[in-house]
């Protein structure tokens, strides 16, 4: 492969380091072929500036020294060096975990006292004995290890995490790890931080989320992981993080039936509580739509079998029926009762008695979530498919709960954002109430 591959870059960024090298190259490939044969140092790093042609090779990273903006400059970092977890025995874990997993700080792998050591830089060239981080020189079935700064202890073995964290499970709305860069480079932006993007995303809003630091991460049920960024002409971007090699754990027998909103429900209904037969997910006809089953492998979007990948109330289907787009199935509830919607436990009249607006609809506080045309309302609280400023934040007052149809902005009627990546937004399929229909 290319040899760029093994870095990551990061645009209009440089890094104050102490160990630096100046050459004169044509290009990013020449500067990093000048840091693989580093000799002077152990490269991390290189910096490339277009206009001067010049390149740096660093023994830092931006891990481990301060940063600052500078147009012209392209930072390309080893990818090796930025991972501080292991993979397998951690023969190339080149983290900066430097205590042993009892918490004795490692002596330094150059130096001869409290140990004298057998494994040193000089012996071992390539084997990464920096400082005093944990290596595995010797290829220990236990994993990284040093000598210690205990006169009483030789060695010991490190506590480094398994590189599975640093990869994502199904769409990662469960991923944990620690990238905290975009797939082009771009540093993420903090989810505590407004600026320079302001947005809803707050441990405050989505506190089962782990929005923690400026790490990637999947708050709204997108593609994969993404953040905003820290560059104020990109908004937000996707993550690259590899898929676990390891697959989810199988849903439980109680996903046969309906428990809370049916996000776990992998039964065989396939047929709407008003009797149309469910539309196959990996089929466009006769409604196209974006929940491909390849997309979202862990939604469990089997043949035409009813499933709630979207966190809606229930569990619904797109119908085989050209003008009814979708609906909600009836499923019987876990604890043996038939699904309220269904009609036998909670009175229809509940959520039916707004089903009409008065006036200009800012008033209106029923659920109907559907668009004139049939289409699903997308989320407030979401930006996919549409990114928006319409956020309960932003309008307190205007109810803007789960995906139902309001008019915050004082329009016409009430609306919504679809979840049509081809159309933003859309009135929603409401009447205006009669004057003699009672509330």
């Amino acid at each position: 492969g290319d040899i760029l591959d093994d870095y990551l870059r990061t645009d209009g960024i440089w890094i104050l380091t102490r160990n630096k090298q100046f050459y004169k190259t044509n290009n990013e490939k020449e500067c990093a072929e000048k840091c693989e044969a580093e000799r002077n140092f152990n490269c991390r790093a290189f910096l490339f500036t277009r206009k001067k042609l010049q390149c740096l090779t660093l023994a830092e990273n931006a891990k481990m020294t301060v940063t600052f903006n500078s147009m012209d400059a392209v930072l390309y970092e080893k990818k090796i060096y930025l991972l501080q977890c292991k993979k397998g025995i951690g023969k190339d874990y080149r983290g900066m975990e430097a205590k042993t997993r009892r918490g004795i700080p490692c002596q330094k792998w150059a130096e001869k006292t409290p140990h004298n050591p057998n494994y040193t830089p000089e012996k071992h060239p390539s084997a990464g004995l920096d400082e005093n981080y944990c290596r595995n020189p010797d290829g220990d079935e236990s994993g990284p290890w040093c000598y210690t700064t205990d006169p009483a202890t030789r060695f010991d073995y490190c506590n480094i995490p398994e590189c599975e964290g640093e990869c994502m499970q199904c769409n990662g709305e469960d991923y944990h790890g620690e990238v905290s860069r975009t797939e082009s480079g771009l540093e993420c932006q903090r989810w505590d931080a407004q600026e320079p993007h302001m947005h809803r995303f707050t441990l405050k809003h989505f506190p089962e989320k782990d929005l923690k630091m400026n790490y990637c991460r999947n708050p709204d049920g997108e593609l994969r992981p993404w953040c905003f960024t820290t560059n104020p002409a990109k908004r937000w971007e996707y993550c690259n993080i590899p898929r676990c090699t390891t697959h989810p754990p199988v849903s439980g027998l109680r996903s046969q039936c309906l428990s809370g909103k049916g996000e776990d429900y992998r039964g065989r209904t396939a047929i709407t509580k008003l009797g149309n037969a469910c539309q196959h997910w990996k089929t466009q006809f006769p409604h196209k739509h974006g929940w491909i089953p390849d997309r979202y492998p862990c939604k469990g979007l089997e043949e035409n079998y009813c499933r709630n990948p979207d966190g809606e109330k229930r569990p619904w289907c797109y119908t085989t029926n050209s003008s009814v787009r979708w609906e909600y199935c009836a499923i019987p509830h876990c604890d043996g009762t038939e699904q309220g919607i269904a009609g036998m436990n909670v009175p229809v009249q509940v959520p039916l008695s707004e089903e009409c607006y008065r006036g200009n609809g800012q008033s209106y506080r029923g659920t109907t979530s559907i668009t004139a045309s049939g289409k699903k309302c997308q989320a407030w609280s979401s930006m996919f498919p549409h990114r928006h400023e319409k956020t309960p934040d932003r309008f307190p007052n205007a109810d803007l709960r789960d995906n139902y149809c309001r008019n915050p902005d004082g329009v016409n009627r009430p609306w919504c954002f679809t979840t049509d990546p081809s159309m933003t937004q859309e009135y929603c399929n409401l009447k205006r109430c009669d004057d003699h229909t009672q509330e």
